[in-house]
């Protein structure tokens, strides 16, 4: 699947629910469901600054795509629900792909009317070191 596939196939689940509570819900299962975190991984240098709980995102290059890995602390069940939206988007992608992606389904699903603003600022950053793991990885492949 192409990330905008796989984009429009969250917006679609998302589009099965009709009330904000339902889709908090639904990232919180989403966040149980995220595979553990690789512990070499748990490092203060793979902590996404910006969130306000603990959130880590770690990524390796896996042939000549990239993989990301991500975790959060017990209690930040939305965070976690959050990061997995992203590595199911983005995760296994070429480098290249992931620094120009258009995350339009983070809109489309109503994000902003789900998170806080510190949690969308928290998403942001997400996003944001996402992308420049796409640019590094990219550029060390020319």
């Amino acid at each position: 699947m192409t990330i905008n596939e796989k984009q429009d196939e969250i917006i679609e689940e998302f589009d099965l629910f009709d009330d904000q509570l339902d889709k908090t819900q639904y990232i919180i299962d989403l966040g149980k469901k995220l595979p553990a975190m690789p512990e070499q991984y748990l490092t203060d240098e793979n902590r996404i600054m910006g969130c306000q709980s603990k959130v880590w995102l770690g990524a390796e290059l896996q042939g000549d795509t990239l993989h990301f890995y991500g975790d959060a602390e017990p209690t930040a069940q939305i965070s976690k629900g959050l990061i997995s939206l992203l590595i199911r988007v983005l995760s296994d992608e070429k480098p290249e792909n992931i620094a120009q992606a258009d995350l339009y389904f983070i809109d489309r699903v109503g994000m902003g009317s789900l998170v806080t603003s510190r949690r969308a600022g928290g998403l942001a950053s997400m996003l944001q070191r996402m992308k420049e793991y796409g640019r590094e990885y990219a550029a060390t492949a020319q």
